[in-house]
């Protein structure tokens, strides 16, 4: 019990101590309380409501990207699809085109047989024409060779003139 008692042992209690040690704790106590709690607890506080205020914008910075995401993908699939329309309306337009191409050709062809037939039916007409009229003009070149070779005296052309005269007045 030596230990306890005042003896100046290492471990020794002593009242006066206690009081004065526990007197100045509670006074350093108060004071940090008054001096040094509140601007610690009003700093933590600010702080705090800034992490709060910091984690609120980046949510709201998260969610407006993920709105622009949603915006570009809808623009891009209406992009998409007006890409798609335009290409078909352009295929269109091609087939359009080469459809009226080959009907003009095909009317132009048609028009150029439809030519080619006349000018041959027109031709022909011409060559038909001009060998009848060499036929009549041989015919009449072997007719008067053989009327003259037949007709040589003036009694048998007076003959032929009068048979003539009576076949013109009769017809």
């Amino acid at each position: 019990m030596e230990l306890l008692s005042g003896g100046g042992g290492l471990l020794s209690v002593e009242y006066g101590t206690v009081f004065w040690t526990t007197l100045a704790f509670v006074i350093v106590l108060i004071l940090l309380k008054k001096m040094a709690w509140g601007p610690i607890l009003k700093a933590l506080k600010e702080r705090e409501e800034s992490i709060e205020r910091s984690l609120s914008e980046a949510e709201e910075a998260r969610q407006e990207m993920a709105n622009l995401n949603s915006d570009n993908e809808r623009m891009m699939k209406e992009a998409r699809v007006e890409r798609d329309a335009m290409l078909k309306e352009a295929r269109e337009m091609g087939d359009q085109a080469i459809a009226d191409a080959k009907a003009k050709a095909k009317e132009e062809a048609d028009k150029m047989v439809e030519n080619a037939r006349v000018a041959i039916q027109n031709e022909k007409a011409a060559a038909m024409a001009d060998i009848k009229n060499q036929v009549a003009g041989l015919s009449i070149e072997i007719a008067e060779k053989v009327v003259k070779e037949r007709l040589q005296g003036d009694a048998e052309q007076q003959k032929l003139v009068e048979s003539l005269m009576n076949d013109v007045n009769l017809s």
